[in-house]
């Protein structure tokens, strides 16, 4: 008999990846999908899908309870930095979740508090003020949400940092090639491999990566040292800045699986698949064998002949790619 994975945020390049990948792996999986829109580009790739408030509201948990007792869902796989959190914190309502503990997600979710943790173990991270205790340190600097993504709302070198709240944070504006590193910590807090991408971005989505090998001993020392110090579980991502001594300066950390899964599962490195074997069925992992390789993305249409948006619901509706 299959399984039922619920997966979340489908409605965006993270989620998008997770249920093509789940569909790829080979075993006999059911998605059920949640978005905070009732139609997104998720919706014909999933078996079912449900609109869902906001995961800061109070009716998310209970709705999310709802949705995983009529589907039978077996495990979710959050997609967005705050479902995460909140649904790590209510875990013992919920089937499994692929996720590292509510207190690590919350450290991770506010660069400030990865900084401070970070800083108390002396693992490398983006040296990081609050504007309200900003003192003129760095002869530039990059201002962006605490708890921001997406490279949404950055200022780079502002005159006037008391103008911007404590929801923001101050860090040195480095200067270089731009990395992300994905990771998988297995159930038995081991190190099951890692893959690094040098890329570029829009809008904080990545657009083109190639594979590279230049930094992985550099980057399994960071790695082997959050592994010790924080509980972290299953596929996590590291973003870093490589500056021109070849020092690598981590800005930010996801405790879930990142956006370039879908990319990344082509060479070698199939985190998505890799949670589907601990936590469904009970398979240890093999060993990644990463590739070279690159990848560019680019943009699709879903079409649906005859039908309005709010006729749209999951993959039975009629639809192509085009």
């Amino acid at each position: 008999m299959g399984k039922t994975v619920l997966v979340t945020g489908v409605g965006g390049n993270v989620g998008q990846g997770v249920v093509r990948n789940i569909k790829n792996s080979g075993y006999d999986v059911r998605v059920v999908g949640t978005n905070t829109e009732a139609v997104s580009g998720g919706n014909h790739l999933c078996n079912k899908v449900y609109q869902v408030p906001f995961s800061s509201s109070p009716d998310y948990i209970s709705d999310m309870v709802r949705i995983c007792v009529n589907e039978k869902v077996d495990l979710i796989i959050p997609c967005t930095d705050y479902e995460t959190y909140y649904l790590a914190k209510e875990h013992k309502s919920l089937p499994v979740l692929s996720s590292s503990d509510a207190k690590v997600s919350y450290i991770f979710l506010n660069k400030y508090h990865t900084w401070m943790e970070f800083r108390k173990y002396e693992i490398p991270f983006a040296e990081t003020f609050l504007p309200s205790m900003y003192n003129n340190e760095f002869k530039e600097t990059i201002v962006k949400p605490a708890e921001g993504r997406g490279s949404r709302d950055i200022h780079l070198n502002p005159p006037d940092m008391l103008s911007f709240s404590d929801d923001f944070i101050v860090q040195k504006l480095y200067k270089g090639a731009e990395i992300t590193t994905a990771f998988y910590v297995t159930k038995k807090k081991k190190l099951l491999g890692l893959i690094t991408l040098r890329r570029t971005l829009s809008q904080g989505t990545t657009t083109a990566c190639e594979v590279v090998f230049d930094y992985d001993k550099k980057i399994m020392e960071i790695i082997t040292e959050i592994i010790r110090h924080f509980n972290v579980k299953g596929s996590c991502n590291i973003q870093s800045i490589v500056v021109k001594n070849g020092e690598i300066v981590p800005f930010e950390v996801n405790g879930r699986i990142s956006g370039t899964n879908s990319i990344r599962s082509q060479f070698g490195f199939d985190d998505v698949k890799y949670t589907l074997q601990e936590h469904l069925y009970n398979e240890q992992p093999l060993k990644p064998i990463v590739k070279k390789g690159s990848a560019v993305r680019l943009y699709m249409d879903v079409i649906y002949p005859g039908i309005n948006l709010n006729e749209i619901k999951d993959k039975t509706t009629k639809h192509y790619i085009y």
